[in-house]
């Protein structure tokens, strides 16, 4: 299975670079995330708990990061075993490109699964796929940028001063 996206991020290319050498930020990114821990020069461990369609696994895996060029490119490369749910493991080459005042990411990920995994369909495994990698990115967009100007406050007071569907506690 194999897709490839790019998205826009508000911060310059050195941060969205950092960020994705840092475990704790990759904890906080990786969907179903329980665990990580490493370096770049020693791999990564991170334990992750996803369900794929009626499986529910706890995978277990390392993760490399090689082919480092500072603030322009690197390539991730994982794999997890998930018991007897199966196994998961594939890669991703990323490249950050300074545009329009930010970084423009594009990524191109190939994943292949196996055991009771691979029994549910293609379908199901490469929409899962496709959903993990958008929700990872998504991810790492958000925390990088933070709220927009704005949101936080009109999120966290419009309840405390509204009822439902915007009328009056009076």
């Amino acid at each position: 299975m194999q897709m490839s996206d790019t998205r826009q991020i508000a911060v310059p290319p050195a941060q969205v670079y950092a960020a994705l050498l840092d475990p704790e930020m990759l904890k906080s990114c990786v969907p179903g995330a329980q665990e990580v821990t490493g370096s770049v020069e020693d791999g990564f461990t991170a334990t992750v708990v996803q369900k794929v369609g009626p499986v529910k696994a706890t995978f277990k895996g390392e993760v490399t990061i090689s082919d480092l060029v500072p603030d322009t490119s690197l390539k991730i490369d994982g794999s997890g075993k998930g018991g007897a749910a199966g196994f998961a493991k594939g890669g991703a080459e990323v490249h950050l490109l300074a545009k329009d005042g930010g970084t423009e990411l594009s990524y191109d990920v190939e994943a292949k699964v196996g055991g009771k995994l691979a029994q549910l369909g293609s379908r199901i495994i490469d929409g899962f796929a496709k959903k993990m990698a958008d929700q990872f990115f998504q991810n790492l967009q958000s925390t990088l940028e933070g709220p927009a100007e704005g949101e936080a406050e009109t999120t966290q007071e419009a309840p405390a001063k509204k009822g439902w569907f915007g009328r009056s506690k009076d």
